[in-house]
């Protein structure tokens, strides 16, 4: 079975796990710059969002449920909230069932340790062949996603 795990915010990604090979591909989330009030901002790109979404072949998706963050504002929220709404918007549209799974269940159904660095490390345990790819501090996001579509396969 072919899993789809998202960590839907700009600095999220989209990882494809493969229950038979046990083999996780993913991609940082597609993001392109806009123009707002003369200033450069970086939004999702929903055209290469949904080729992404649509080149997985995933039988099932499962999303981080996401909220407020404390000190957020309110334009970055609704930006973020966009952001998640798309996604789904995304995988209706190519009708892919959808999970919504909040990040304290998943967390603790795959044994992720507290801390930033927690989700880097166990990812790098689980799949050790592309390590690499969580080496980085900001590879927290591409470590979400592949550990929320392991969890996908536990569930």
């Amino acid at each position: 079975m072919i899993i789809m795990g998202i960590d839907p915010g700009l600095s999220g990604a989209v990882a494809i796990y493969d229950t038979q090979t046990g083999e996780v591909s993913i991609e940082d989330m597609p993001t392109v710059a806009v123009m707002r009030g003369g200033k450069s901002k970086s939004e999702i790109s929903p055209q290469a969002l949904s080729e992404l979404i649509a080149a997985g072949y995933a039988q099932t998706a499962f999303l981080e449920r996401v909220g407020a963050m404390p000190g957020q504002g309110v334009t970055s929220m609704f930006s973020f909230g966009r952001s998640v709404g798309m996604v789904e918007g995304i995988l209706a549209a190519l009708d892919i069932p959808v999970t919504i799974v909040p990040p304290q269940t998943w967390r603790k159904r795959v044994s992720v340790r507290e801390g930033k660095d927690g989700s880097r490390e166990r990812a790098m345990q689980l799949f050790p062949r592309q390590a690499a790819m969580f080496s980085r501090k900001k590879d927290d996001g591409r470590a979400d996603a592949a550990l929320i579509a392991y969890y996908g396969s536990l569930v």
